[in-house]
């Protein structure tokens, strides 16, 4: 293990602390309460202070996206470990979706902040470069489930995709549709009221869609669905308590 001197300590420190006052000014108020004269006032120090650690605010954004990020991937992990069939643990991933949208919604909606073009276009590049490889990394989780089907038989052949393509069609449906359930106001006027249920069908049928084993059917899915949630759901919340 390396060690780290005082001083590394100190700065790592006032780092968290910056986030930890920086992320509910962002998340209850928007972009343009969040200054730095701001984040200085609340910890009571000098705004120079606050530039030691971060050159502007979308790099605190930013800072913050990642680590919502990291526990994204964790979440992965956890519903990609085991030895049950791939499938079913691809199954366990969309519950972590699930979770994390539910129950991590501050570091969602940093997310979705993130991906706005003005905070991306003012932040380091050393900082897009650890984004984009926080996204690959939950992808390759759900690609290996994918290859590891694709070996095993249960899985056939994709025709014109490739692993990382089918789990962008999984990734557009989800994701996709957990920014609408978390920001649409005329969702039950359009007549979805049940969002979670519905994603979950139409991933149900895209996976029997492909062939992929077992096979179940929407009723099957979405009653393994909740079994997977009650199993997993204290398991996530601690991959949660332990990421804070």
């Amino acid at each position: 293990m390396v060690e780290i001197t005082r001083k590394q300590r100190e700065i790592q420190q006032r780092t968290q602390e910056i986030l930890r006052v920086a992320k509910p000014i962002l998340i209850a108020e928007g972009l343009q309460a969040l200054t730095m004269d701001r984040v200085a006032s609340h910890m009571q120090y000098a705004k120079g202070t606050i530039y030691n650690h971060f050159p502007n605010k979308e790099e605190i954004v930013l800072e913050l996206a990642i680590e919502a990020m990291k526990l994204r991937h964790k979440l992965f992990d956890a519903g990609a470990s085991g030895d049950r069939p791939a499938r079913m643990r691809l199954m366990t991933i969309g519950v972590a979706c699930e979770f994390y949208t539910q129950r991590c919604s501050e570091e969602f909606q940093v997310e979705q902040w993130m991906r706005n073009a003005n905070i991306w276009d003012k932040s380091s590049s050393e900082r897009q470069v650890i984004i984009r490889q926080c996204e690959a990394g939950c992808m390759q989780v759900v690609a290996r489930l994918v290859r590891e089907s694709l070996e095993q038989g249960d899985l056939p052949a994709l025709d014109h995709l490739s692993p990382e393509e089918m789990v962008f069609g999984l990734w557009a449906i989800t994701f996709g549709s957990q920014i609408l359930t978390a920001s649409s106001p005329s969702l039950e006027a359009l007549g979805v009221f049940d969002p979670i249920r519905a994603i979950r069908i139409h991933c149900c049928r895209l996976l029997n869609g492909f062939g992929w084993q077992p096979i179940l059917d929407e009723h099957q899915y979405l009653k393994l669905v909740e079994n997977i949630a009650a199993e997993y759901f204290p398991r996530f919340e601690q991959i949660q308590r332990e990421h804070r």
